[in-house]
């Protein structure tokens, strides 16, 4: 009865984990920065969720000189996250992530009942009211390398693109994705579909087998539900992957399919939220994501790269990302205009 109650009473309390100062209070020491982050999915889910969660341990690991306590709440649907981030807020946070667009109605409500909050969401291009800070991730620019890949190591000239839906960042990958394939193989047949979730892997196993089927050999896909896809693509003998983030490299799937991987490097955005907030900016701005600022990073798989990154193609990945850096408003100022339907 006694380890039952004691796991009531664990079950009952948000999982929580503390970096720089665990277990002190913002009263305690007034220079402490308190940040919480509330997801929808889990800090291992090899996409979304995670990237955000290694972004803000990264971030505090590269800020020795502040004290920041860190806690987070998984597996946080919209209609439960008001009531952790109200626990978040009566223990004194400083700044409490909602890591989705989903929560945005919550994130502004929140931010007009708690004016001495700072609060962040994303991804969203607009730019937030007083208190709440926005990010969106120009993932147009991930998109695009991994298009390229996919476009120079294609045999079958068809390639598959498994995304949730189109909106948000995804919408901006796929779309990328699309005008890196047609960059270096004009020729090239680009299979489009949408699983209608962020976390479906079922349904994303079940999209990416179809575009198998239909003759695709290399595939990619965005956000956690991406995971599903690679695993279909994982039981075709010939059949590869480019990733969307480099915990896919090292999946067991991924460490023998996934030729390369873009990552969100969330660091940048929390290091600059920390800063903004130090200063005494409490949001009313959006952070960009980009190559120019860090907000991206780009690796391969070293087991794979000679046999799928010829040097002209690692060239011409460098050459994109080079040019990223020098003009990141200007690149792929059209990805808006791609049109699936005359793919």
């Amino acid at each position: 009865m006694k380890k039952l109650l004691v796991l009531a009473l664990v079950l009952a309390i948000p999982f929580m984990a503390f970096a720089q100062g665990s277990g002190e209070s913002a009263a305690a020491d007034d220079d402490t920065i308190r940040i919480a982050l509330i997801i929808e999915n889990t800090i291992d889910d090899k996409g979304w969720c995670q990237s955000m969660h290694d972004g803000i341990t990264q971030a505090i690991s590269e800020m020795p000189d502040k004290k920041i306590e860190y806690s987070y709440s998984e597996k946080m649907l919209p209609v439960d996250a008001g009531s952790i981030a109200r626990q978040y807020v009566a223990q004194g946070y400083d700044l409490i992530i909602a890591h989705g667009a989903q929560y945005k109605n919550l994130v502004l409500e929140m931010a007009e009942e708690y004016p001495d909050v700072s609060f962040a969401f994303g991804p969203c291009s607009e730019i937030g009211p007083e208190k709440v800070f926005t990010y969106m991730p120009e993932s147009e620019e991930t998109g695009y390398i991994n298009g390229i890949i996919a476009g120079t190591d294609t045999k079958a000239d068809i390639v598959g693109l498994v995304g949730p839906v189109d909106s948000g960042d995804a919408a901006r990958y796929n779309r990328g994705f699309v005008l890196g394939v047609q960059s270096v193989n004009p020729d090239a047949k680009i299979l489009v579909a949408h699983t209608g979730s962020f976390s479906d892997y079922v349904k994303s196993a079940e999209v990416a087998t179809s575009q198998l089927g239909n003759g695709a050999d290399i595939l990619t896909g965005s956000s956690q539900q991406a995971i599903g896809a690679l695993r279909a693509t994982a039981e075709s003998p010939t059949a590869m992957w480019v990733g969307q983030d480099l915990a896919q490299l090292t999946t067991t799937e991924g460490q023998l399919k996934c030729i390369a991987a873009s990552s969100y490097n969330y660091a940048a955005v929390v290091k600059e939220l920390v800063g903004k907030i130090e200063s005494g900016t409490k949001g009313g701005e959006c952070i960009p994501m980009n190559f120019a600022n860090g907000g991206f990073v780009f690796g391969y798989n070293d087991a794979l790269k000679a046999d799928w990154v010829s040097p002209e193609l690692e060239a011409a990945i460098n050459a994109a990302i080079d040019s990223f850096v020098a003009d990141p408003d200007g690149t792929l100022a059209d990805w808006a205009d791609v049109d699936y339907s005359t793919l």
